[in-house]
């Protein structure tokens, strides 16, 4: 962990200081095209200038945050060379734009085609001047790699021939995986233990969890047979909540279908069970638009407040605004508004679904949750970043304990923020009961599958012809 974050400082450093070096030859070139005698009076035109210096210090800033958003810092010891050309190219080329034309339209030119000059002049040191120590590093920490002195601690589940073939392929390839083994955990003691000999065993899947927080495991390879594969449901729930990369040794079925994602590990593909549901920028990018729409949506959607709020007044006596605690990322508890829609002291024992003629449900409840109005108070629950605008719906512990018996891999919804609307809830609406929960869960399994901002934006589209055409279920 030590060398993961000294890495990540020099990485962070070099980019800096790259980018306050590409700052001086930038203002000075500009100096010089404007002024090729500058030099004699240099004390006058750069060094009293407060602009050099007030770009030395934020133009680096600037470049700090905007690696950082792009998500460059996050996965460091795992870095291709040729990625990381393309991968610089284009942030580069996407953050000098950006600040040339938010900072550099107004400069001092004598011709217009001097804005071409500038931008490549710009662009091109910049990006000369952080890819190449960004390559001397990645490199240098490729060979540590190599040399197993870096690596993600890996802990591999099951002891049978699949995972000795397992093992042999991490220990012995030499390509850049990053993979170290620290041992494996056997699936029950009347497995076959074909790797008592290759690497310690660290206990049985009872202790899978507490041997995972132990050992600060990173990546877990599901080594299992398909008469065994049952025990990768009980997996994801020991893990529930624990930050731990998933992977599982595939089967043919898995290829055939390619209905999953997959990474390549030594030449092999594993499949991901716990991916990375989204680019770091767009997962920055959808937490800006929730904020900045939900503000929005609050001030433009006043006047409907008002009216909402009075006629839930003058439906019933009680409260407007109705709070309940669900369930949320990472399994988090927090407390949902909504207006009230029911009766109140409507569920007064266990928790209950509502239904098709609820009885508990005030008329202009029927109004509400048939437009989707009942919702629009989770605006607040966005700001607070509780929930996303689009993600699952989320649900009490009370239900989720009871899907979970049945359909183990639905905590893998918690990886990802609750919505106020999700692709389950534009598909299916509300649920009944807990069979109708687990029919709707795998539209929000396919959301999280293939979350992007695009499909967010359908779904928004979507949810808002719904509360306009009242389909709402």
């Amino acid at each position: 962990m030590k060398d993961k974050k000294r890495i990540q400082f020099y990485y962070i450093c070099l980019d800096m200081f790259a980018a306050w070096l590409t700052w001086c030859l930038f203002f000075m070139y500009r100096k010089y095209h404007i002024d090729p005698e500058f030099l004699i009076h240099i004390q006058t035109s750069v060094l009293n200038d407060p602009k050099f210096f007030l770009g030395m210090v934020l133009y680096p800033l600037y470049w700090f945050v905007f690696h950082w958003f792009s998500g460059y810092y996050y996965k460091i010891i795992k870095k291709s060379r040729l990625k990381e050309l393309s991968v610089t190219f284009y942030i580069t080329l996407m953050g000098t734009l950006l600040f040339f034309f938010v900072f550099m339209l107004d400069d001092l030119v004598l011709h217009y085609h001097d804005y071409i000059t500038y931008y490549f002049l710009l662009f091109l040191l910049q990006f000369f001047l952080t890819y190449l120590p960004r390559l001397l590093i990645t490199t240098r920490t490729i060979h540590q790699l190599r040399q197993g002195k870096l690596g993600s601690t890996t802990l591999i589940v099951g002891s049978n021939q699949s995972a000795l073939d397992t093992c042999y392929l991490l220990q012995k390839q030499k390509t850049t995986v990053g993979n170290c083994l620290i041992g494996y955990v056997m699936l029950s003691p009347e497995d076959e233990n074909l790797l008592k000999n290759e690497l310690p065993c660290l206990g049985n899947l009872d202790q899978l969890s507490n041997i995972v927080k132990t050992y600060h495991v990173e990546e877990l390879v599901i080594a299992v047979q398909n008469g065994k594969r049952k025990y990768i449901e009980n997996i994801i729930q020991m893990l529930y909540g624990q930050d731990v990369a998933l992977k599982i040794i595939p089967q043919s079925e898995d290829f055939v279908m390619g209905s999953v994602r997959t990474s390549s590990i030594l030449h092999e593909p594993f499949v991901s069970v716990s991916p990375e549901y989204m680019p770091y920028w767009q997962r920055y990018f959808k937490r800006a638009c929730d904020v900045f729409f939900s503000l929005l949506a609050m001030l433009v959607l006043l006047p409907v407040y008002l009216f909402l709020a009075i006629g839930v007044k003058c439906s019933s006596k009680g409260t407007v605004f109705y709070k309940q605690q669900r369930v949320g990322w990472r399994g988090k508890p927090f407390y949902i508004i909504k207006f009230r829609s029911m009766y109140m002291n409507a569920e007064t024992d266990a928790p209950m679904l509502s239904h098709k003629n609820d009885p508990r449900i005030t008329p202009f409840g029927i109004f509400m949750r048939r437009t989707r109005l009942d919702e629009i108070p989770q605006f607040f629950n966005v700001l607070k970043g509780e929930m996303s605008l689009v993600g699952p719906r989320p649900e009490r512990q009370y239900f989720i304990d009871q899907i979970v018996q049945k359909v183990p891999y639905y905590l893998l919804l918690l990886g990802v923020k609750p919505g106020i609307t999700s692709w389950g809830q534009v598909k299916y609406g509300y649920a009944e009961n807990v069979d109708q929960m687990i029919k709707r869960l795998k539209w929000d399994l396919l959301y999280i599958e293939n979350m992007s901002l695009e499909l967010d934006f359908k779904i928004l589209i979507y949810t808002a012809l719904i509360i306009l055409k009242r389909e709402g279920k």
